[in-house]
């Protein structure tokens, strides 16, 4: 199969369903040479913050001159965007190959007497093992597609499990409380291995701390492992002082906008340092260095000046609340006209709340993506709980095109509610800037 092919072939496959196990995953990865097994592993979890966090660990460990796997869903604009080292995403070339040599082993398993159906995630991650393991990687920085405990990565054995926090998200699946999704979030935590949160909520910290004694590991909470201090913020970034158990680091910079974005270094610094229990110590220098090199596109990204047109991911009720507070915080000197799209099983009344809080007008449209989209009835209705000014424009890149007519120099274009949203409005304005 050619690239175009095996991608439309992967898309095809399952990606949900019920009576899930790892069963079928495991068998997959044996016929594969279990390559998984060739490198070392840190595992990251959570609902809000899981890629930010991924894009830290990876960033200082190549910082430290180690060859970097970094896994990640889903993608923004390209599927090869899912499969990196030291930030080269995989080629069509090497995607079609597995992808087709995937597809073999596909149906083999289809065919068995008690066949062992694939889903379309689980395929994707035996690709990216195979691929990090014949391109030798040294570390797989590895993020959970959804959940935890019946995710498709759930077959490593990592130095470090990392779960960021927890929200409510995929309910149909993962369960209708937070501790329920907690307990499937949990499932990531090994035996030995130990485990890092960002997590503060005493509800969920309980359910972390039960799933660790039942595996004779501990939880290392961040916020008392670390503290940090923003000292600067601009639309440039930000800079933040930060002392460990370990180590004080002065004037660290991102470029990530946002208190959520030093939670989240703070969160893959803890990690980095909790390798020191295996005799690995990173160098200070990659540490600064690797968090001044992370560059996480879709996340409160500025992709013009003059009006400012800011690109974020926020899919859910957590993750607008914090650009909510990053925005009202950092950027709130303006008019601000957001377009929005949303899918239909997120708490849609929470994240128009949210948005609500610091927009001045709403433009409502449809993804690319139209599965689980909500339709702009749902949306209108809770627009206008704020007395805000809305239009619907369905056409997405009519809706981009129009938004950025509407602002003046000093508004801000606000693209949010959704990774495809994001990721459709990256695309066009990469054109329409050109």
């Amino acid at each position: 199969m050619n690239i175009y092919e095996a991608i439309d072939w992967v898309y095809n496959v399952r990606r949900f369903g019920p009576d899930r196990s790892l069963e079928p995953t495991r068998k997959y990865l044996e016929l594969l040479g279990n390559p998984q097994n060739s490198f070392k592993t840190i595992h990251i979890g959570g609902t809000n913050g899981k890629g930010s966090t991924s894009a830290y660990i990876a960033a200082i460990l190549e910082a430290a001159g180690y060859k970097v796997g970094l896994y990640t869903s889903p993608h923004l604009e390209r599927f090869n965007e899912r499969i990196k080292i030291n930030g080269v995403e995989i080629t069509d070339t090497d995607a079609a190959r597995l992808l087709t040599k995937s597809k073999v082993i596909f149906e083999k398993m289809i065919a068995y007497p008690e066949p062992m159906p694939l889903r379309f995630f689980d395929i994707l991650t035996g690709v990216c093992f195979k691929y990090f393991e014949e391109q030798g990687v040294d570390y797989g920085v590895i993020e959970v597609g959804l959940g935890g405990r019946l995710d498709a990565t759930n077959v490593i054995e990592p130095l470090v499990s990392v779960i960021t926090n927890i929200g409510y998200e995929h309910v149909n699946i993962l369960g209708p409380t937070l501790e329920d999704i907690a307990y499937e979030k949990a499932g990531i935590i090994k035996p030995h291995t130990p485990v890092v949160t960002g997590e503060t909520k005493k509800n969920i910290l309980k359910v972390f701390e039960k799933t660790a004694e039942e595996e004779n590991t501990e939880v290392i909470q961040v916020s008392d492992y670390a503290e940090y201090e923003r000292i600067k913020a601009s639309p440039e970034g930000q800079v933040f002082n930060l002392e460990t158990q370990r180590e004080e680091y002065h004037g660290l910079k991102t470029s990530l906008l946002g208190i959520h974005q030093i939670i989240n270094a703070t969160t893959a610094v803890t990690a980095i340092e909790t390798l020191e229990q295996y005799g690995i110590t990173i160098p200070r220098q990659a540490i600064i260095k690797g968090v001044k090199k992370v560059y996480w596109p879709g996340r409160l990204e500025v992709v013009h000046h003059n009006p400012a047109v800011v690109l974020d991911c926020a899919k859910d009720a957590e993750a607008t609340e914090a650009v909510r507070e990053t925005i009202i915080s950092d950027l709130n000197d303006r008019r601000i006209i957001a377009v929005v799209s949303m899918s239909s099983d997120k708490n849609i009344e929470g994240m128009i709340e949210n948005i609500a809080a610091f927009a001045d007008a709403f433009i409502i449209t449809k993804r690319s993506v139209t599965y689980r989209a909500a339709e702009p009835e749902r949306l209108i209705s809770e627009i206008t709980k704020y007395d805000k000014e809305y239009k619907v424009v369905l056409d997405h890149d009519e809706a981009f095109r129009e938004a950025y007519e509407m602002a003046k120099p000093e508004d801000m274009v606000l693209l949010i509610g959704s990774v495809y949203l994001a990721g459709d409005a990256r695309r066009f304005y990469a054109s329409y800037f050109s």
